[in-house]
């Protein structure tokens, strides 16, 4: 029980906040409204995965924003070459960013921290002298997938949910997830194992960068038009979403089922005070709280482990 009390806890937390509001909110249940705050998550819960990779490797990405804005920006622009270029241009971008990322740190040993803030910086000075704030109209056929909206959005969530169940299975069961592990809970120990703490590192930088374009393309087919500043906050939401959800900042722990309830109620944050009538202004406080108590907990158990 002990093992997964974050997860849980967090369980419960969600439960709570969509029993409170089934009682004293039920519109907020309706279900085309509920659909669609499903699937403006699913971009984010793509990228979740990638980040929790990252950060049970012992690193961290927040560069990732500004990336997902450069890709969906590339998939706009492609989209008229065909739905199918324009999710590969969008991948492959990400992947290269990523491979940037990944270089810098695995092979030059620099900080992540310090390198994802200064690509960070490059991708959205790039993107506002390439696009100057200009919005790219999508064609005919893109937007859902040429399905109708409720068929588009069902599809989107249900293909984020497969991919947090197929990377949460291949985390625990695969040779290269629980490379990750080692690496993230003691880099010497691993590389004394046989596993490369370099090549793992480089690893989750690039999957990042393709997971983040694909989000990407999650998020433009949701709309007729592409927006370049997309992007902006992603990074704060993910990792807020994986640090509630019990992924340790220092590396080592965590597990993605954790953090899908953990993005789930940081997201519900804003409807359910619209709905209690509550200003707005007290989201951010109240996911700053939220954020808080994940640390904390974390820190607490870490001392008792100790």
């Amino acid at each position: 029980m002990n093992r997964y009390f974050r997860e849980l806890s967090v369980a419960a937390a969600l439960g709570v906040l969509m029993l409170t509001l089934a009682v004293f909110a039920p519109h907020f249940f309706a279900l085309q409204p509920l659909l669609s705050r499903l699937t403006a998550q699913t971009p984010a819960l793509v990228v979740a995965i990638g980040m929790t990779l990252v950060m049970v490797a012992r690193q961290i990405d927040i560069s990732v924003g500004a990336q997902f804005g450069m890709c969906a920006v590339v998939a706009g622009l492609l989209a008229p070459h065909g739905l199918a270029v324009a999710i590969g241009g969008a991948i492959a971008t990400g992947a290269l960013m990523g491979v940037l990322n990944g270089a810098l740190v695995a092979w030059l040993g620099l900080p992540s921290i310090v390198v994802t803030l200064a690509t960070m910086v490059t991708w959205q000075e790039a993107l506002r002298l390439w696009q100057e704030g200009r919005l790219i109209n999508l064609p005919v056929g893109v937007q859902w997938f040429g399905m109708s909206q409720a068929g588009g959005q069902t599809t989107l969530i249900v293909f984020s949910v497969a991919m947090l169940a197929v990377a949460a299975w291949m985390m625990r069961n695969v040779a290269a997830g629980r490379h990750v592990y080692a690496v993230g809970t003691d880099a010497e120990a691993a590389r004394l194992a046989g596993v490369d703490p370099k090549r793992v590192t480089f690893g989750v930088f690039v999957l990042m960068g393709a997971l983040t374009g694909l989000a990407a393309v999650l998020n433009t087919v949701q709309s007729p038009q592409v927006q370049p500043t997309c992007g902006d906050g992603l990074e704060m939401k993910v990792i807020a979403a994986c640090v509630v959800g019990g992924v340790a900042v220092s590396g080592g722990r965590g597990r993605l089922w954790g953090v899908f309830p953990g993005l789930i109620l940081l997201a519900n944050v804003n409807p359910a005070l619209t709905h209690f009538h509550v200003q707005a202004y007290w989201e951010k406080a109240i996911q700053g709280f939220v954020i808080l108590l994940a640390v904390v907990a974390d820190g607490l158990r870490g001392r008792k482990g100790r």
